[in-house]
Parts: structure tokens; sequence; C-alpha cells
């Protein structure tokens, strides 16, 4: 696949010219020291608890969590000179209109690319779905609620489109640790291999919670890390691309905000009987990964099309 083209010829402003022809090393290991360092920090009550994921307060845990990138990328940038916000994306050239296009994509994107991969569940028997009596979420819910299924139905995705954007807050506290500023510091690898290698740090990051079943409850715990590592690496390259292409870090929060909001669409599509297998199913799943690449691979085509065209 080709590169696509950024959306200028620069490298981020953070990488001088004296550097854009390697990666500081230094720099990088401070990030995933502290970032890593962080994470298993945070995450220790739920080890020394001896209750996991069951553990009082894991739900402030996994969000205090996404904050680890955000300590990486402080421990490393406050000794730079000025230009930060720049170079880490929060700011941009062109300021809030030369971005918004893309946000619009990262906003409504994720929500296609989870219907187009349980529709490929679908089709190749992974995943069951009931779209006219919604008897999985039914079952689900039990007797808790006089509303129609229907109606619940609307509103879980109503909730997906509109009250995803709270999920983009702690998104970008992630987003501006691993596309802010370790993507660019990695660029003089290459755009590709920063991007993969990237998802990769990114997928290896959430072990402290992953071990625990996050995510991957029926996987072996090396297995779960595994698969974390592939969703990782498939969302990490549509929300590169969109940084390197859009020359901002929020559409990357945006992305990954709405990639977490649009999650549990499974459970409310699915038919009642058919239990989820999350390594099958969704965008955790290598369903989910097929339609990443798959989008990914169209839209760098279209975009070089573009470019070489003039249209």
């Amino acid at each position: 696949m080709s590169n696509p083209p950024c959306a200028d010829n620069s490298v981020p402003a953070l990488i001088s010219a004296h550097d854009r022809t390697r990666v500081d090393v230094a720099a990088v290991v401070t990030f995933l020291l502290v970032t890593f360092g962080a994470a298993w920090l945070i995450a220790s009550p739920l080890w020394f608890s001896g209750l996991g994921l069951r553990t009082p307060g894991t739900g402030v845990i996994l969000v205090a969590m996404m904050l680890a990138p955000t300590l990486g990328t402080l421990a490393v940038v406050l000794r730079r000179r000025p230009g930060v916000l720049r170079a880490t994306g929060l700011t941009s050239a062109g300021g809030v209109r030369s971005w918004l296009p893309w946000a619009v994509l990262a906003w409504l994107g994720p929500i296609v690319l989870v219907v187009l991969a349980l529709l490929l569940g679908v089709a190749v028997g992974v995943f069951h779905a009931d779209l006219v009596g919604f008897s999985g979420f039914r079952e689900l819910l039990g007797d808790r609620s006089g509303l129609p299924v229907s109606v619940l139905v609307l509103i879980q995705i109503v909730q997906v489109v509109v009250l995803g954007w709270i999920n983009v807050v702690p998104a970008l506290a992630e987003e501006w640790g691993w596309r802010g500023w370790l993507l660019p510091a990695l660029l003089p690898l290459g755009r590709w291999p920063a991007i993969l290698l990237v998802g990769v740090v990114w997928g290896l990051w959430h072990a402290p919670v992953v071990l625990l079943g996050y995510n991957f409850p029926v996987e072996p715990a090396p297995v779960r890390v595994l698969l974390m590592v592939g969703f990782c690496v498939a969302t990490g390259s549509l929300l590169g691309w969109l940084r390197l292409r859009s020359d901002s870090v929020w559409p990357c929060a945006i992305g990954h905000g709405f990639v977490n909001a649009a999650a549990g669409l499974p459970v409310v599509l699915a038919a009642a009987g058919h239990p989820i297998d999350n390594a099958t199913t969704g965008l955790l799943g290598w369903t989910g990964w097929v339609v990443m690449a798959l989008a990914l691979g169209l839209a760098a085509l279209l975009l070089r099309r573009t470019v070489l065209t003039g249209r």
C-alpha cells in the first residue's frame, strides 16, 4: 500500500531540522517508561485487590489510566522549546477549519465501520444478528424497562452518536501521547513504520487491564494481549492516517472516543442465545480489523488519486 500524502510535506515542528533524519531515542524511552509505568501504577489496585476487574471503582481506574500517555508527553515536552502545542497537534496552522472535515469523518466513521464489521461477521457466521426483535438486547434487559425494545435500541444509537462526545475528553488524554507526540517522534522511521509501531505500543500499553480479562475475557492471557495489539494496530493505523492528513490530534481524539462509544453496538443488535466473542466480532475482532484495513486502503487510494488528478 502506498503512503498517503501528509497534510503538508513537513515533519511536525517538534522535530527540528537537525532531528528529522533520526529518532530522539532518549525522549522516546522516557515517554515509554513514564507512560507504561503510570499505567501499571494506576491499574495496580485491580491486581492487589484480588478481585481484578470486579474491584470497586474499576471504571474510574480505567479512565484514570487514559491519562498515562499525557504524563509521558509532559515528561518529554516540558524541557522543549516553545511550539509544543503546534508540534503535538493541539493547535494547527489553519485553525479548526483546517481539520473540521476530518473531525466529521472521525465522528461518524466508527459507527459505519462497526456496522460493516457486524455485516461481515454475519456473512462469515461469527455474529448472529436480530434486527427485528432485538432478542439479545431484550434478554439482557430482562424486565427492567417498560419501554418497547425498539425504542431502547434507538436510544442506544442516539447515545452513541451524541453522548459519545463525552468519550472524546479522556480519549484526548491518550491521543496527545500516542499520535500527538509519539507518532511525530517516530516519523524519521518512515510514515507507515511509525504508524504501525505506535499501534503495537498502544496495544501493549493496555496489558495491565487486558491481562485481567478486559475486552477479551474468554481467551488465554497472552492471546488477549495479542488480540489487543491487533485491534490497536488496525485502529491506530486509521487514527495515525487522520493525524498526518489533518495535521491535528483532535480528529484522532474524536475517532478514538467514538470507537469506544460504538463498542457496545454488537450487544444491542445480537440475537439471543449467541454469546458475543470480541475476538471475532465488532471492531475489537478480526472482522473489524479487516473492515478497517479495507477502509484505510480505500481512503488512501482515493486521496492519492485526488492529489494526482488535482480534483
